[in-house]
């Protein structure tokens, strides 16, 4: 099974570029965030032509997440089952994809360090730390993929120093990220690659891609049992270049899991 994440950084924008990337890599799973577009704007039809079943958890102009699967997609839900009231924004869907409990999750920026919204990521990781514990078992196949707007180490960022004071690398926010980890995760492109200047995300301002000025924040995170049975983990820097791209590129992901669908 392929399985991939990819922040495509407004659906709309970026269809073509999408579809091009699916019919090159032919993912099995993709999970999406950033479309920026509501239900029933959602592209679905063109994804099915393509062979993919989806789910997709909109809020119009902003956030939106995806799971597209061509190997089955049973039992989508949107949110957090943790017992407390719903997440105003939509930045996680789930479903089961060949037996595997698949989340697309978009983590909240924080903006700024002690910014409501700063307090409002650091609560949301803890709800998804929350809503595992409830809802899986960490010996079950489980990814949770995605944008986690977390740099987990200083060398998932181009200079440590250049982020003094901002968000994505403080120590709350790597100690929520960790707690989900703790879970029963394992970030599978960082076991299998622990060299510097790999990174997933580098902003338009300032020519950061072509200066490798970037930050790795795109992750997909499995249990044990996949982790387990990873056979290849990449980053496709290439899908960073080109007309109108996402400024994220996508991580994708091989399982041996073929016999488990």
């Amino acid at each position: 099974m392929r399985l991939a994440t990819w922040n495509v950084n407004s659906l709309n924008a970026r269809m073509p570029r999408v579809q091009e990337w699916l019919e090159l890599a032919e993912p099995d799973v993709l999970c999406m965030q950033e479309t920026k577009m509501a239900d029933d704007a959602f592209p679905g039809l063109a994804f099915e032509a393509m062979g993919y079943e989806w789910a997709h958890h909109g809020q119009g102009r902003w956030n939106g997440v995806a799971i597209l699967s061509r190997v089955g997609l049973a039992d989508p839900a949107n949110g957090f089952a943790d017992g407390r009231e719903a997440d105003p924004d939509a930045r996680i869907v789930w479903a089961t994809c060949a037996g595997v409990r698949v989340a697309s999750a978009y983590i909240p920026n924080g903006r700024e360090v002690d910014h409501d919204h700063y307090h409002y990521k650091l609560d949301w990781l803890g709800r998804l730390r929350s809503h595992l514990e409830a809802n899986a078992e960490a010996d079950a196949p489980v990814v949770v993929a995605g944008d986690f707007n977390v740099a987990p180490a200083d060398n998932d960022v181009w200079d440590i120093a250049a982020f003094e004071g901002l968000t994505h690398v403080t120590e709350p926010e790597r100690r929520a990220l960790e707690q989900v980890l703790d879970w029963g995760l394992v970030d599978v492109f960082r076991r299998r690659w622990p060299h510097d200047g790999l990174y997933t995300f580098w902003d338009y301002q300032a020519g950061r891609f072509h200066k490798r000025q970037g930050m790795r924040i795109d992750m997909v995170m499995a249990s044990q049992p996949l982790a387990q049975r990873v056979t290849s983990v990449l980053m496709d820097r290439n899908a960073r270049k080109g007309e109108k791209p996402s400024d994220h590129a996508p991580v994708v992901a091989d399982f041996d899991w073929g016999s488990a669908a």
